[in-house]
């Protein structure tokens, strides 16, 4: 049987890759460069899968406006951009790859971290600017004995404890769906979000974009802290960006490491730009050459196994918690 795939996302996955798997398993591919919600719905009229990444929305609208849909591919992890409980009443399998880059974003994590801590951007500004002079990034501080909090402790944040062994620091998280056994055995103590927000120096996001994540960290949350270290590898909304400026400003919040933002790319008003308490990177956590391989083979390869009628590798379902 001859299938046709839309294709909503070519820079992200490697095309090459993606397409000898999708024509190996006799789908012929669609681009389409608009990701709106009225462009996808158009699109996957008649078409039996779609490979789409964070910024394209798979509405209910799109799903119960098709007949012939039979798999949604998300190229990444997250799948807040998807309806997912519209997908399953429509018998439309949702996929995504939930293991490609555990390595790269908390590397990432910990050098936004590393970064933040050594003041590694503003010392290198100064040096462009003919100014070397150790005592202009004053204070810092030694790692060793402080404490760092892990709101979400799925696969990332599991990955970024272990690396942080080495840097002696008491590590918590909170998870409301992992047990204290599982976090005991990365040398994690299971804390309340309360007690986390207490005790923490540092803290490094891992929870993925639900309505009960939204702004998960905003006025009340940052108020707690007391010259923290922020950093969100995670999604953008957890973190309400008009109260992380408030913290900075009030030094509730020292600094900020953001690969992610409310809004990618962010406005030419931005008020986090330019600012020497943050550092900003363009959601590139998730990349790496290798990544990217596996990243386009994995979500190719479970779209062409649901046309094929088989069972996929990595199935989203409804009723799985927010971790």
């Amino acid at each position: 049987m001859d299938y046709t795939i839309v294709l909503c996302d070519n820079k992200t996955v490697d095309p090459t890759t993606q397409s000898e798997i999708l024509e190996a398993a006799g789908a012929t591919i669609e681009l389409l460069d608009e990701k709106t919600d009225a462009a996808v719905t158009e699109a996957v009229q008649g078409a039996h899968g779609i490979i789409v990444d964070a910024a394209t929305p798979v509405t209910a609208t799109a799903l119960s406006g098709t007949d012939t849909l039979q798999v949604v591919g998300r190229a990444g992890i997250g799948v807040d951009n998807i309806d997912v409980d519209a997908a399953a009443e429509n018998g439309i399998t949702v996929v995504n790859v939930p293991d490609y880059c555990l390595d790269e974003v908390s590397t990432h994590a910990l050098s936004l971290l590393l970064a933040c801590v050594r003041a590694i951007p503003h010392y290198d500004r100064e040096i462009s600017e003919g100014t070397w002079d150790w005592r202009t990034g004053r204070p810092l501080h030694r790692m060793r004995g402080r404490t760092l909090g892990l709101a979400g402790f799925g696969a990332i944040a599991r990955r970024l404890a272990s690396k942080l062994r080495a840097y002696q620091l008491d590590v918590v998280a909170y998870d409301p769906n992992v047990d204290a056994a599982t976090m005991r055995d990365y040398g994690v103590e299971k804390v309340p979000f309360d007690a986390m927000l207490d005790r923490l120096d540092y803290l490094s996001i891992h929870a993925p974009l639900f309505e009960e994540t939204r702004h998960m960290f905003s006025t009340a949350e940052f108020e707690r802290l007391e010259a923290a270290i922020v950093v969100n590898t995670a999604r953008g909304p957890v973190v309400d960006e008009d109260a992380l400026v408030s913290a900075l400003n009030d030094g509730s919040v020292a600094k900020a490491g953001l690969d992610v933002r409310a809004e990618e790319p962010p406005g030419p008003d931005d008020p986090l730009a330019g600012r020497d308490d943050v550092i900003c990177t363009p959601h590139v956590g998730w990349y790496s050459e290798e990544s990217r391989t596996d990243l386009s083979r994995g979500v190719a390869s479970d779209v062409a196994a649901v046309l094929r009628g088989e069972d996929p590798t990595n199935p989203i379902d409804p009723e799985t918690a927010w971790i």
